[in-house]
């Protein structure tokens, strides 16, 4: 076994990512975001055939565990140089255990229970190993990983023992899964007699985990893409034609919205210093997937827009097609509050509006596409709303707009 450095740090010192700024997203990274297209589209699907509130609770479940795997892989990648060969095979090795896990997840809650959890649980520990391997000597991080290392194994074995029994059983023991690594996470993984880990003690680099996060949404959004091009070469009729550019417009609405001030964002985070740990782990750990899910939730509603533009409004269709935006302003607007931007309000506003506007439509029996452009349109007022309060204060810089986060 391998000693500590002659100086008394890190034993394998060329394993560790350089801070130098902003470090760039690497091919190795990219490589093993390709899976996470596919388990997008896995999950979109699931959605679609199940478009009930199980069926949505249970996609809200698969995407929890999903975006475990995906998120602290992105950690990994922030404290380790993804091109050093160790660490790019454990990567590839990750990748292919994530690909097993969207391979499995149409069929996670019936016979394929166990070989999902399996691959969720051999990728959360296998990874979290290695990286307590590659970071030996390291104290600030060599501490908190021991502590990660108990509560991962934990909710690991958790996953395995919802694989092996039956729903309903299984998808509780699942959202216990999520629950206690969200716990976990917020309270610094405590461990009797190891004490508790301290995001400050992270030294995270707060820009890179911010572009990876951004990689992500562009992926969910490409779903969308994926759905209203393939739709459109299947009939290329002019209500379809309509309904595409609705859907399309739609998507860039979202897009706007949320990378209008990602770069000002990744700022923010670059410069945080010790602050970027907690303000990391509430960014994306916790605010990501609900916007993710806003959008896996909207891709649906696009493929009911496209298919059936014509068509009353449903509860289901106001599920997606409303739902959805909404879904993902709200975790916008958390987003925003926790960075200390203006435009919260209007994001709040914009989501309950998009809620309350769905019993409407159902009871009204509106068109899907009607419905559509109705969110379409309380989209672009909140990006109008983000333009006004730009012009109104052109001479200060994205961290003034707005109340100061609690958390800087």
């Amino acid at each position: 076994m391998t000693g500590p450095g002659p100086d008394g740090g890190p034993v394998h010192p060329q394993l560790l990512r350089p801070r130098r700024g902003v470090e760039r997203t690497t091919s190795t990274e990219l490589f093993f975001d390709l899976v996470y297209v596919f388990t997008i589209t896995q999950l979109s699907h699931y959605l679609s055939e199940d478009l009930s509130w199980r069926g949505a609770g249970r996609t809200a479940v698969l995407l929890g565990l999903v975006w475990l795997v995906w998120i602290y892989t992105v950690w990994m990648g922030n404290w380790l140089h993804p091109d050093r060969a160790p660490v790019r095979a454990t990567l590839l090795v990750v990748t292919l255990g994530s690909l097993l896990l969207a391979a499995a997840l149409p069929t996670a809650f019936g016979d394929d229970g166990l070989l999902f959890a399996g691959a969720y649980a051999a990728v959360q520990v296998g990874r979290t190993l290695f990286v307590l391997w590659a970071i030996r000597g390291q104290p600030w991080l060599g501490d908190s990983f021991r502590q990660c290392v108990v509560w991962i194994s934990g909710t690991g074995a958790l996953a395995v023992v919802g694989g092996l029994v039956d729903s309903p059983v299984r998808e509780l023991i699942w959202i216990g899964v999520i629950v206690v690594d969200a716990v976990g996470l917020a309270t610094g993984f405590p461990v009797p007699g190891m004490g508790r880990s301290k995001p400050e003690h992270w030294r995270v680099e707060g820009g890179h985990l911010a572009e990876r996060c951004q990689a992500f949404i562009l992926i969910a959004l490409g779903e969308s893409i994926l759905i209203t091009g393939g739709t459109l070469t299947q009939r290329l009729d002019r209500v379809t034609i309509g309904a595409f550019l609705l859907a399309f417009a739609g998507s860039v609405a979202l897009w706007w919205v949320y990378f209008d001030r990602a770069q000002a964002g990744t700022a923010v985070l670059a410069g945080a210093g010790e602050r970027a740990g907690g303000l990391s782990r509430l960014l994306f750990n916790y605010l990501h997937p609900v916007m993710v899910a806003g959008i896996v939730v909207t891709a649906v509603g696009d493929e009911r827009l496209l298919h059936a533009p014509g068509e009353s409004v449903d509860r289901a269709s106001a599920l997606v097609v409303l739902g959805g935006p909404a879904l993902f302003l709200a975790g916008h607007a958390a987003y925003q509050m926790v960075l200390g931007y203006a435009g919260v309000t209007a994001r709040v506003a914009a989501a309950l509006l998009l809620l309350a506007l769905s019993p409407a439509a159902v009871a009204v029996r509106v068109p899907v596409a009607v419905a559509a452009g109705g969110a379409l349109l309380i989209t672009v007022a909140v990006i109008a709303a983000d333009w006004v309060s730009g012009r109104r204060a052109p001479s200060r810089g994205p961290q003034s707009r707005g109340p100061r986060s609690p958390l800087r």
